[in-house]
């Protein structure tokens, strides 16, 4: 799970980034609110934790800019306001959750979980694209030829075709979601993911294939006739 970290203060930030890495989560930090903006636009992240007091914009025009974008990303904001209509106007503005702090670390991991479970609840667990079958719960590729058991970055960049087939991702973009910002992965990297996946939707009979457009990316794509 990938989160966006929004604190300016540069220890704190240190700090919540080091706790969210130990617990396994992948964190970009970034320290003002049109960073934050600009990131979180970037379709890379599954959560986002956020400060009000922050500079340029703050916590609360962010999230104001990120929903009224139409960006239903979760978000849980991190703050040391603790006024009862601070809380409020964050969660009328669609955050998700409100902690004050000072927090234990113990129920900021708690909340994350909690706000994840939220996106998370969706009646269907599985993605269908043609005869093709993902299940998000055990991350099985499926068709009536047979199934492959995905592993943790396959698995990923699949969710993310076929999620939203033709869409032509870039190699950047992948990058940036599954590796993250400071990744030193490299594009052929990416090509040999691609390479896997191709080669799985060959053995399960795919009427989908992962086209590759030059110098642009890579799409789900009915196969020809």
């Amino acid at each position: 799970m990938r989160l966006l970290l929004v604190e300016d203060e540069k220890s704190l930030s240190r700090a919540l980034c080091s706790i969210l890495e130990d617990n396994g989560y992948s964190v970009d930090p970034v320290y003002d609110g049109e960073d934050a903006i600009a990131f979180a636009n970037s379709e890379i992240y599954d959560g986002i934790i956020l400060d009000v007091m922050i500079p340029k914009k703050d916590g609360f025009e962010v999230l104001e800019s990120i929903r009224k974008s139409g960006n239903m990303i979760p978000v849980l904001i991190l703050s040391a306001r603790s006024r009862v209509d601070d809380r409020v106007k964050g969660l009328d503005l669609g955050a998700n959750d409100y902690l004050t702090k000072p927090f234990s670390p113990k129920e900021l991991l708690a909340r994350i979980r909690a706000m994840s479970r939220v996106k998370l609840a969706e009646p269907d667990t599985t993605l269908r694209v043609g005869n093709i079958i993902l299940d998000k719960s055990t991350h099985e590729l499926s068709s009536t030829a047979g199934n492959f058991h995905l592993a943790n970055k396959e698995f990923q960049m699949m969710e993310q075709f076929m999620s939203h087939p033709k869409r032509v991702y870039s190699i950047d973009f992948f990058i940036e979601k599954i590796w993250g910002y400071e990744s030193d992965a490299e594009q052929n990297l990416v090509w040999t993911y691609v390479s896997y996946l191709r080669k799985k939707l060959k053995v399960l009979h795919a009427d989908v294939k992962i086209k590759a457009y030059r110098n642009t990316g890579y799409s789900l794509e009915p196969c020809d006739d």
